[in-house]
């Protein structure tokens, strides 16, 4: 391949611009793949929206989490060869660690990290492919590149919740979702899931949920704390604001209750709490993709979600062409999504 489309973010708070990049060529430890499917996460919205500051890479190519298949690999790659699916996800795992690739479009130079996905064709680093599952679809397969190692990390890897334990999910994105999915392998005696969005919470409800409430006609502090019996033993926070950081402190009892959160709030902002909550015994924690090894995390996920016949197609619910990213975008920020698809189309791929 010499060249690609791709959709590049040239200025914070505009929207991303589609164009035909030129590719360089493979320096150690990188790969090219040819990509299938992307997710859109948040954490790529608020890089757009411009709420992580100011960006010294600009312009530069977007996305951490798809599917695909390796075209070539450059020089000291061993983990995959020409023609393997791999998964791709932003959380580092084994193999080498190369630099981001550098594009050209019309001479003008075009950044990258060390894996984006919002393209026909991509440049990655060693470290950030696994080998895709043979039984696992390639849509599906976007999930384990952000969502499932981040959400379901939190549940396997950090929190692992014991028997007859009660943990509240707040927010149902594609993290809190696959955090409530991994709850189905623990016996817990009560799973709280807590979004705005009424089709979320009837979806977690077919997920495992054992109770659902909705902030905004629900006391849920209130409801919670009653259910509970003076707070949940855990929560995981995913909504993405301070607020709602703050509510998941509220919502687990003091003596031991743990707040876990893996959100983006914009740059700047902080969350305000109450010390005395915290020598009373309350514990707080951010989550950096879930504690997760891809290498190894991704093949066990796999195959728990796989024995357990969890519905992980579910979090899918809306497809766009790679043109449509910046709907997929809104859509995300609306909040009328769970996790948005990029589907790429290889139809007029020239090699």
């Amino acid at each position: 391949m010499r060249t690609t489309k791709a959709a590049v973010l040239e200025e914070l708070g505009k929207p991303l611009v589609i164009k035909i990049i030129e590719l360089p060529e493979l320096l150690p430890g990188q790969i090219l793949v040819k990509v299938f499917f992307s997710g859109v996460c948040r954490s790529q919205l608020m890089e757009v929206r411009g709420g992580r500051g100011p960006d010294p890479w600009l312009p530069h190519l977007l996305g951490h989490e798809g599917s695909g298949q390796v075209i070539a690999v450059g020089e000291g790659v061993t983990k995959v060869g020409t023609g393997d699916e791999v998964v791709l996800g932003w959380v580092k795992g084994e193999g080498l660690d190369a630099p981001g690739a550098k594009y050209r479009c019309d001479g003008q130079m075009i950044n990258s990290g060390r894996v984006t996905t919002f393209c026909n064709h991509t440049i990655v680093s060693e470290s950030r492919v696994v080998k895709k599952p043979p039984d696992l679809p390639r849509d599906v397969a976007v999930l384990f590149g952000c969502a499932l190692p981040t959400g379901a990390g939190m549940i396997f890897n950090e929190l692992q919740p014991t028997i007859g334990s009660s943990v509240v999910v707040l927010g149902l994105g594609g993290i809190g979702l696959s955090a409530l999915m991994a709850l189905r392998a623990f016996d817990c005696s009560h799973v709280i899931a807590i979004d705005l969005s009424d089709e979320k919470l009837a979806l977690a409800k077919d997920c495992g949920a054992t109770h659902v409430f909705n902030p905004l006609r629900d006391n849920v502090i209130d409801r919670v704390l009653k259910l509970t019996a003076g707070g949940a033993d855990a929560c995981v926070e995913s909504a993405g604001t301070v607020a709602s950081i703050e509510l998941g402190f509220a919502l687990i009892r003091k003596g031991g209750g743990k707040l876990l959160f893996a959100s983006h709030p914009p740059e700047g902002e902080t969350i305000r709490l109450a010390p005395h909550e915290l020598i009373s015994g309350k514990q707080i924690a951010g989550s950096w993709g879930g504690g997760s090894m891809p290498d190894r995390d991704i093949p066990r996920m796999h195959k728990i979600f796989c024995d357990g016949n969890i519905p992980l197609n579910r979090l899918l619910s809306r497809r766009y062409r790679l043109e449509e990213v910046n709907q997929a975008l809104g859509d995300l920020e609306a909040g009328t999504v769970f996790r948005p698809l990029i589907v790429m189309d290889h139809s007029m791929d020239v090699e």
